[in-house]
């Protein structure tokens, strides 16, 4: 390195991969303090978006539960449908449950009895455990969801939990104009209804959540979170069980809900199940008894630059077959719920990432209308597994 041009040694550290830069840090003093800087992260972390994501993996199920695995396939030497795993070292902590990931950090949950959280860099090994949430009546909530994110303006991560108690989707108050998180406490007739919820916040570092009130709708929990322009997203019901299924965002910066408008064009049998992103745009996925669509806000926020995508039929992968019927990818007796199947990702390829039953891993190829079995390389995977999409970097939270 001594022999190359000194404004090289920046390009050639940009391109490596997290585990190759965590080791540079040891090469000498000057080279720790270069891949500790600030910009340099976040050169390196712009750079790696560019690429196919990356995926942390926990696996469900005693005694190997808290363990997490690396993924990473788009850097496999013979090419094909096979993801690279590594073995991370976790926190010192209790059980825990993967819950998202934000540039590089994991948000991770601890399982009963504690129910904190905690915040991680599973390749600088740095983590903090976030203070708890305390409420006048800890045991009347009965759920949560949670958000994690950037706030673009403080440039400091926040935690957003929504808590709901006596949660009956059939029941659920009529849909209300909402502008602003900012707002008095419910009236009488939403106070009696059957869902209550509240939002509480933490902007990490601080020694407190802040409580921003009670609200009269229900999200929908999601499996991952969905942040983009600098807001989480969630499918919510407004209304009755038979009402239109609409998209709430949480802006990070002002701390305010707004509604996400939908497609009016979306046929009315058909309801969303889930959100995701797909290459920087909000994504929304529909199903009926013939498979997937997919629609995509190609313009944020513009209700006209929705568009219907994809649409993925019925495949069952083979690990969820029975062996004797192995051959028949595609056979009808074999039946998957919709539930059962999530989109995580869209490739640079333009293969869609799939995700079956928390077991199976199957690239879809939208062309040639295949599905592809993705092969994963560690021991454990015929047992069921959560997953992340990631993208790895040194980042880390100041405290202060």
């Amino acid at each position: 390195m001594d022999c190359l041009p000194r404004e090289l040694v920046p390009e050639i550290l940009s391109r490596l991969p997290i585990p190759s830069l965590v080791q540079s840090k040891s090469v000498c003093r000057a080279w720790r303090i270069f891949i500790q800087d600030q910009e340099f992260v976040d050169k390196h972390f712009k750079r790696m978006t560019d690429n196919d994501p990356s995926f942390i993996l926990q696996i469900i199920g005693n005694p190997i539960q808290n363990q997490l695995y690396f993924g990473d396939f788009s850097s496999h030497p013979n090419g094909g449908n096979v993801m690279i795993t590594k073995k991370l070292t976790i926190p010192p902590l209790s059980n825990f449950h993967l819950v998202s990931s934000c540039n590089g950090l994991l948000c991770l949950r601890f399982t009963h009895p504690s129910f904190g959280l905690c915040i991680y860099n599973p390749f600088t090994r740095d983590y903090i455990e976030l203070p708890k949430i305390i409420t006048e009546n800890p045991a009347s909530h009965h759920g949560s969801v949670l958000g994690f994110g950037l706030d673009p303006t403080t440039k400091k991560y926040k935690v957003v939990e929504v808590s709901y108690k006596g949660i009956t989707c059939r029941t659920l108050p009529r849909r209300v104009a909402i502008t602003s998180m900012r707002q008095p406490p419910l009236t009488a007739a939403y106070a009696s209804s059957s869902i209550e919820s509240e939002v509480y916040i933490l902007t990490v570092g601080s020694p407190t959540w802040r409580n921003l009130g009670r609200f009269p709708f229900h999200f929908m929990w999601q499996k991952s979170q969905v942040l983009v322009h600098d807001k989480l997203h969630w499918i919510y019901y407004p209304d009755t069980i038979n009402a239109t299924d609409l998209i709430m965002s949480f802006d990070l910066a002002n701390e305010q809900f707004n509604e996400v408008p939908r497609p009016d064009f979306i046929s009315s049998d058909r309801r969303f199940r889930e959100l995701v992103v797909l290459r920087g745009c909000l994504s929304a996925v529909s199903s009926d008894n013939e498979g997937l669509e997919i629609w995509v806000m190609k313009e944020y926020d513009v209700r006209e630059s929705w568009i219907k995508e994809f649409s993925i039929g019925t495949y069952v992968p083979r690990i969820l077959q029975p062996n004797d019927q192995c051959e028949s990818s595609n056979n009808s007796r074999f039946y998957l719920p919709k539930r059962s199947i999530r989109i995580l990702c869209q490739l640079r390829s333009g293969g869609i990432l799939l995700e079956y039953r928390n077991k199976a891993l199957v690239i879809y190829d939208p062309h040639c209308r295949i599905f592809h079995d993705l092969q994963v390389t560690f021991a454990g995977i015929s047992t069921y597994f959560r997953i992340v999409v990631h993208v790895a970097s040194l980042n880390w939270i100041e405290t202060t």
